[in-house]
């Protein structure tokens, strides 16, 4: 029996995907680099058979939308557009797949374990590109300038923000410097320990989450919640993530902002 408890978590962990991962951009040379818009969706990886989250947990996709993909890797972002991630990540999790995932497309930013460089890789998935595979557009950056006009634009129609990325790299299935997330703001997560009571128009639902960093430093959230935040808020001992400028000298974020529950897929 403690044999069989052993194996357990080594065969769930064969599953998990290695996937490419995003360092930040803090003005680094990327001078002939590429962008594209970084997408608030759902992680999901196609190993040739299943499609599976970041975890390695299987995505119930239907079968009529996964009936053309490639018997080769595909990484990308399971999306419907900015500001919807609620509803990607509600009609994403069900086990049993509902007719609301026609709703969803899959956005490719990689074909894992191809040769070549990054346009040659992306390349191999163009012959698979439909109404449900869509390929992520990479833009040649000019300049800084460039990179951040384009940043403000996505940020001011409710995107997430950017991915630069060096084309040249071949592929990488770990955290990267040649790939980089870039923001006007930070994120980051915390555990949820309770609520405090609203006020006036919130009086009857919750006027803000406590919360708790990785390293023990408690605050609160108020901004950012929607009405059905407020109403049913992220469990007690689940994490969120959140938006902020920087922290205090005493640790705490400034200007924390409540942007969704952290994806448990």
């Amino acid at each position: 029996m403690k044999l069989f408890l052993f194996l357990i978590p080594l065969f769930l962990l064969s599953n998990k995907p290695k996937l490419l991962l995003l360092k930040t951009y803090k003005d680094q040379n990327i001078t002939n680099w590429v962008m594209s818009e970084k997408l608030d969706g759902i992680r999901a990886y196609w190993d040739g058979e299943n499609l599976l989250s970041r975890a390695g947990n299987i995505i119930h996709a239907p079968k009529w939308f996964i009936k053309n993909y490639p018997s080769f890797e595909l990484d990308g972002e399971l999306w419907t557009r900015r500001e919807d991630f609620e509803n990607i990540s509600s009609i994403v999790r069900d086990k049993k797949p509902s007719l609301k995932w026609r709703e969803i497309k899959h956005y490719i930013f990689e074909v894992p374990n191809a040769k070549g460089g990054l346009f040659k890789r992306i390349d191999k998935a163009r012959y698979y590109e439909s109404d449900i595979l869509k390929i992520i557009p990479q833009i040649k950056i000019k300049n800084n300038a460039h990179l951040q006009k384009f940043l403000k634009d996505i940020e001011e129609k409710g995107g997430e923000g950017v991915v630069v990325r060096d084309p040249n790299a071949l592929y990488i299935d770990k955290r990267t410097s040649k790939a980089l997330k870039v923001k006007s703001f930070q994120d980051t997560e915390c555990k949820v320990l309770g609520y405090t009571k609203g006020n006036g128009k919130f009086s009857n639902v919750i006027g803000a989450i406590k919360c708790q960093l990785e390293n023990g430093i408690n605050f609160k959230i108020g901004s950012g919640l929607s009405y059905q935040n407020r109403v049913n808020p992220p469990k007690i001992g689940s994490f969120i993530t959140f938006k902020h400028q920087g922290f205090t000298k005493y640790g705490k974020p400034r200007f924390p902002v409540f942007l969704r529950k952290r994806n448990i897929l």
